[in-house]
C-alpha cells in the first residue's frame, strides 16, 4: 500500500518542492488518511498502534522518493507524536494526539540550540516555575528545527520543548508549547541548505513564554531520559530513510548502466561499473538487514537500546551516501543534474550524518555502551 501511494503522489513532485524549497502540506495531511502520521499510536487516540518494524518500513518507503518529505514525516510522527505517546499523560494524548494523527496539526520537536548541538545537556533554554505553580516561563532559542515553520512566516502548530528547570545538566523538563501562546515566535526560517530543501527548518525563539502547568510533559527535572529515549527510535527512522534512499539509487544506476552504451556495450559491461553497481547492493542489503534486525527487536516504551540504535544509524547514514556518491559516477554528467535524481539524493544523504546524531557521537556512545555492557558480543 505505502509504496504505491509513494509512487504515485510522492515521487512526482518531490523535484518541484525541492527546487522551490517548499513543504507540502496536502500531499502530508494525505498520510494521516492512510494512518501514517499516528504509525505508533494506540487507536484510542486515533492511531495505528504499530512498531517499530512499521516505523521502518514507512521511512525507508518514503525516502526511496523525497528525502526531505520524510524528514518532516519523521520530526512529526516520531519527535513529536511517538515522544507524546510515550511520555504524555492521558489528557494531553487526548487534546494533542488526534489532530496529529490527521495532519490537521503538524508537530515537532525542539532540542538543539545556537550553541548547543552534539552538547545537548549543555542548552542555555530556561524554564522557571511560576510562584503559584500555574505556569512556566520560557526563555531562549532553538534552532535547525524541522517543521518549526510551515509556510516560512509563522510557527508550526505544536511542539515538544525540552528546557532547563533546575541547575544539574540532567535537570531538563519536556513542555507543549503551541503556535500563538504568549512570547513565541519564529525566529528565522533557514534558507538555501544543501539539502532536504522540501522540509523547512527553523530557528524558534522564546521570550517570556508562558506555559500552562498542565503542558509540562513527564515529571519535572524528568526529561533526560525521555530525550534518550525517543532518540532511539528516531536513529531507526533515520537509517531507514538512508536505506530508502540508497534503495533507489541502485535502482537508478543499475537501470541506467543497463540502457547507456558506450564504445558499443552497455555500461554494465565494464568492470568499473559493476563494481560501483555490485558493492553499492551489497553495502544496501547489509544495511537493510541491520535495520530490521534491530527495528524488529526494539521496544518502544523501553530503554537501553542506545547501541545498536547508533549502530544502525552510523552505519546506514554512511552507506547511503556512499552509494549515492556512486550512482552519480556511474551516471557522469547525467547524475549531476536534478532530472535523473540522485543528486538530490546525494546532496540530501549528507544530512543523515549530521541530523539525529552525528557520526562522532555515535562512535562515542557506541564505545562507551561496549565498554560498560557487551564484553561478549553474542
Amino acid at each position: 500500500m505505502i509504496r504505491a501511494f509513494v509512487e504515485k503522489e510522492v515521487d512526482p513532485q518531490a523535484l518541484a518542492c525541492n527546487r522551490r524549497e517548499e513543504f507540502n502540506l496536502p500531499l502530508f495531511r494525505t498520510l494521516g488518511e492512510l494512518g501514517l502520521l499516528g504509525l505508533t499510536v494506540p487507536v484510542e487516540y486515533g492511531g495505528s498502534g504499530m512498531d517499530a518494524a512499521a516505523v521502518a518500513i514507512a521511512h525507508e518507503e518514503i525516502s526511496a522518493a523525497d528525502p526531505a518529505f520524510c524528514l518532516a514525516y519523521l520530526a512529526h510522527s516520531l519527535l513529536f507524536v511517538n515522544n507524546l505517546v510515550q511520555n504524555g499523560t492521558h489528557a494531553q494524548k487526548l487534546k494533542y494526539l488526534p489532530k496529529a494523527c490527521t495532519g490537521e496539526a503538524v508537530g515537532g520537536m525542539c532540542m538543539s540550540e545556537p550553541g548547543a548541538g552534539t552538547d545537548v545537556l549543555g542548552m542555555s533554554t530556561t524554564a522557571v516555575k511560576s510562584s503559584d505553580g500555574s505556569y512556566y516561563t520560557l526563555n531562549g532559542a532553538k534552532m535547525w528545527i524541522t517543521n518549526g515553520t510551515l509556510d516560512g512566516k509563522t510557527t508550526g502548530d505544536v511542539y515538544l520543548v525540552y528546557a532547563k528547570t533546575g541547575k544539574g545538566p540532567k535537570e531538563l523538563s519536556m513542555f507543549l508549547v503551541e503556535k500563538g501562546m504568549e512570547g513565541f515566535r519564529l525566529g528565522q526560517k533557514l534558507e538555501d541548505k544543501l539539502g532536504m530543501r522540501a522540509s523547512m527548518t527553523a530557528e524558534l525563539v522564546f521570550d517570556e513564554c508562558r506555559v500552562p502547568s498542565e503542558n509540562l510533559v513527564g515529571k519535572e527535572h524528568g526529561a533526560a531520559i525521555c530525550m534518550m529515549r525517543n532518540l532511539e527510535i528516531e536513529r531507526v527512522g533515520l537509517a531507514a530513510m538512508s536505506v530508502g534512499l540508497a534503495r533507489r539509487c541502485v535502482e537508478v544506476m543499475n537501470r541506467y548502466a543497463k540502457e547507456r552504451k558506450a564504445f558499443g556495450q552497455p555500461l554494465n559491461a565494464f568492470g568499473q561499473v559493476q563494481k560501483h553497481v555490485a558493492e553499492s547492493y551489497c553495502e544496501y542489503m547489509a544495511g537493510r538487514t541491520y535495520l530490521y534486525f534491530v527495528a524488529n527487536q526494539l521496544d518502544l516504551a523501553s530503554s537501553g537500546n542506545g547501541l545498536d540504535a547508533d549502530g544502525v544509524k552510523l552505519y546506514c547514514a554512511k552507506m547511503g551516501k556512499e552509494v549515492a556518491d556512486r550512482a552519480i559516477q556511474v551516471l557522469g554528467g547525467y547524475g549531476y543534474v536534478g532530472e535523473y535524481q540522485v543528486e538530490r539524493l546525494w546532496r540530501d544523504a549528507k544530512l543523515l550524518e549530521i541530523g539525529g546524531g552525528t557520526n562522532e557521537a555515535h562512535h562515542k556512545n557506541m564505545v562507551r555502551d561496549l565498554k560498560k555492557h557487551h564484553e561478549r558480543l553474542f
